[in-house]
């Protein structure tokens, strides 16, 4: 069955692309907005608290939503990150940046908000989460394929991200090599683990 259209909105001009995976949901990805702040928030710790509960415990979940894997409103305003949506509900989103902030939300303290060299350093892909209703449908792999065709687009050969432990197995299967595992401190004292990944693009 042929997959189902891909509608991304960019200000006035729209264009569709063939999703790579087969997945007929109605779900239209576009530009996220700092209107859609309020929406991301809750998606990210529904998804994080359920679909993370194989791979971490509660403690590490709720002290990774206080800024690791919190909103990133600098990557919106690049008009760099997307949200998924069926009847105005988010379902999904991520994106990728042009900046040296490899992860975290506004409120995470280790941010680097210097622009990249498209020439010798890698684009980003940031923050993808999806809502459990929604997950193993292919959206995550819809979306990861149109950050890396606009990163391409902006001249990056290279993309690198920080992976979740579950998401790690998203990524491995795109391509994404691991370059090792890190352990980051956060609030209240609590670690918790991830893995860098790279592709060339």
């Amino acid at each position: 069955m042929r997959a189902a259209a891909e509608r991304v909105i960019v200000g006035q001009n729209v264009t569709t692309a063939d999703s790579l995976d087969a997945c007929d949901d109605p779900v239209r990805i576009r530009k996220a907005t700092l209107a859609d702040v309020p929406a991301i928030r809750p998606l990210i710790a529904t998804s994080a608290r359920i679909l993370g509960a194989g791979d971490y415990t509660g403690e590490q979940i709720d002290a990774a939503l206080l800024g690791v894997w919190g909103v990133d409103t600098e990557i919106i305003r690049d008009d760099t990150y997307f949200v998924g949506e069926v009847d105005n509900e988010l379902v999904l989103c991520g994106g990728w940046g042009r900046r040296a902030t490899l992860f975290g939300g506004d409120a995470y303290d280790q941010r680097e908000s210097r622009l990249l060299d498209s020439r010798t350093e890698a684009a980003r892909i940031r923050a993808f989460f999806v809502h459990p209703t929604w997950a193993r449908r292919g959206l995550g792999s819809r979306l990861l394929a149109l950050c890396e065709r606009e990163a391409r687009a902006a001249g990056f050969v290279v993309a690198e991200l920080v992976a979740t432990l579950p998401g790690e197995r998203l990524y491995a299967r795109h391509g994404y090599v691991a370059t090792g595992r890190r352990s980051d401190t956060l609030p209240g004292s609590v670690s918790i683990d991830s893995v860098p990944m790279r592709k060339t693009l």
